[in-house]
């Protein structure tokens, strides 16, 4: 039986993609990401599943193994995609970007590998370790400067939260640092700073919050 919404592809393969992609809720940034990298054209606007169809079959394939496959790939690429999405996801109606550079207070321009906005102002950055060890103390002390430097500086006056977000894992000593770190910031209000750990396994995040 072909599906009445699949007139163009039938049963195919691209329709069977489409199917199965239009159940996840894939922010627009991610569509337009994997369009570029697919040099794939993409609707605009409209119904999720019209908006899948106007892509290429590269595009579907790619968002297939990366959402409904949870399949990895050497470089970490397809872990970097579900980690944005998973982002985008705890922060509804909210900017996401992707490779953002954001000044902290000592003058020093950081690149986070994404940034959360809310009506113009940072809420949230976060970072994710995609391939390799697992994250390490130095890895979570760095990221904890980061965010307290963008924090302190003009533009981190609305930053609540620290993401960092793994899918080799967490060595012990790294999550404990970053517990003493956030354990060790004044309880003012306006200071606040929240960081939590995300630890992808068995194709789902699992959240800590230090």
């Amino acid at each position: 039986m072909v599906n009445k919404g699949f007139p163009k592809f039938g049963m195919s393969q691209a329709g069977a993609f489409v199917a199965a992609l239009k159940n996840y809720n894939l922010p627009d940034f991610i569509l337009v990401l994997i369009a570029k990298e697919c040099k794939s054209e993409l609707l605009e606007r409209g119904r999720i599943d019209d908006r899948l169809q106007s892509m290429n079959d590269d595009a579907l394939k790619l968002l297939h193994k990366v959402f409904v496959g949870c399949e990895e790939d050497s470089a970490g690429k397809y872990a970097q995609y579900r980690f944005f999405a998973y982002v985008s996801s705890m922060y509804h109606k909210c900017e996401v970007i992707v490779n953002d550079t954001i000044p902290g207070e000592t003058g020093k321009n950081h690149k986070v590998l994404v940034a959360v906005k809310n009506n113009g102002m940072y809420i949230a950055v976060a970072t994710n370790k995609a391939t390799g060890n697992p994250v390490n103390k130095k890895d979570t002390t760095k990221f904890y400067e980061i965010v307290d430097d963008i924090k302190k500086g003009d533009h981190g006056t609305m930053l609540t939260d620290g993401i960092y977000g793994s899918s080799v894992g967490f060595r012990g000593d790294a999550l404990v640092e970053l517990e003493n770190l956030s354990k060790s910031r004044d309880s003012d209000p306006e200071n606040m700073l929240n960081f939590k750990t995300a630890n992808f396994e068995n194709n789902i995040y699992s959240v800590t919050k230090c």
